[in-house]
């Protein structure tokens, strides 16, 4: 009993920004010494700079009237759900917008495809984030039988025309897709088994994500080719390790984004190891197709 109750307790972990927040609290009886990795303070840190730099965006778009979207795609587990929640930490929620959509109800099935996602888009100053999009029906819905081959190739042929109009109309757009391989991937499906905290993150298709691995590097391969356009490219974000993953999707967004009072552009560039161009993970995927095994995720 007393070996389990560790095992749990070594498995705890501290909340984010805590370490950075005490760094320089002086020793007393009622504060307790935690050893944690000299990394993790440098993250925080850095984090912290970033999630200050966003906050400058942010103002400079609420007096400019710029409007911004975000698409977050990628494998399940990938790390896209930790990295919107870093985004938006420090920023005013009156002037940004997470859509999460569930699954389309009756009513939406007989809608346009993309009715129930326009609806969302930016206002004037709002930085909106889909937590998914109508990239749905370019890799899950295709993989897991939820429309039909002709829908799919409609929506491939369609997407990068409304892009292209969202665009030019002013919408400043980015498209990340977050790739996590198939080792990872498994490790964090089952740590979602054993920790309490990420129950909720529990889904009958953790399985089928492995089983289909092959048919979901096939659709990406699919959906990068008809949808890496110019006006509206894919950034491809490797996020084995969870927080380069999310240090360097912000570099991205903030090096793209112009504001007052903007950190110098070396502080700001992403490591070309973590953020790779749409094009640049084609070549990749082209060279390796037949060995699925060396395909990123």
């Amino acid at each position: 009993m007393g070996s389990n109750n560790r095992n749990k307790k070594d498995k705890t972990k501290l909340a984010e920004s805590t370490a950075i927040r005490n760094i320089n609290a002086k020793e007393s009886k009622n504060r307790q010494a935690v050893w944690i990795k000299k990394w993790h303070l440098e993250y925080e840190e850095e984090l912290r700079t970033l999630q200050i730099e966003l906050m400058k965006m942010q103002q400079s778009m609420q007096a400019s009237g710029k409007r911004v979207l975000a698409i977050f795609e990628g494998r399940d587990a990938a790390g896209k759900g930790g990295t919107i929640k870093r985004i938006i930490a420090h920023l005013n929620p009156r002037s940004y917008n997470v859509v999460a959509l569930a699954k389309p109800n009756e009513t939406e099935l007989s809608q346009w495809y993309f009715q129930r996602y326009t609806s969302h888009l930016p206002h004037a100053g709002e930085f909106t984030i889909f937590d998914r999009s109508w990239y749905n029906r370019a890799m899950v819905e295709p993989v897991m039988g939820f429309c039909s081959d002709e829908q799919n190739k409609r929506f491939l042929k369609d997407v990068p025309m409304l892009e292209e109009l969202l665009v030019k109309d002013g919408i400043t757009l980015f498209k990340f897709y977050f790739s996590v391989s198939k080792q990872v991937q498994k490790e964090r499906f089952d740590s979602r088994k054993t920790d309490p905290l990420k129950q909720y993150k529990l889904s009958p298709v953790d399985n089928l994500a492995q089983k289909y691995w092959n048919e979901y590097a096939i659709r990406k391969f699919q959906m990068l080719s008809e949808t890496n356009r110019t006006m509206a490219p894919w950034t491809v974000i490797r996020s084995d390790n969870k927080k380069h993953a999310r240090l360097n999707c912000i570099k991205h967004i903030l090096s793209n984004m112009d504001y007052e009072d903007k950190l110098s552009a070396k502080k700001l560039l992403p490591d070309p190891e973590i953020v790779v161009s749409g094009i640049d993970e084609l070549r990749h995927m082209e060279r390796n197709l037949m060995t699925p095994d060396k395909l990123h995720g």
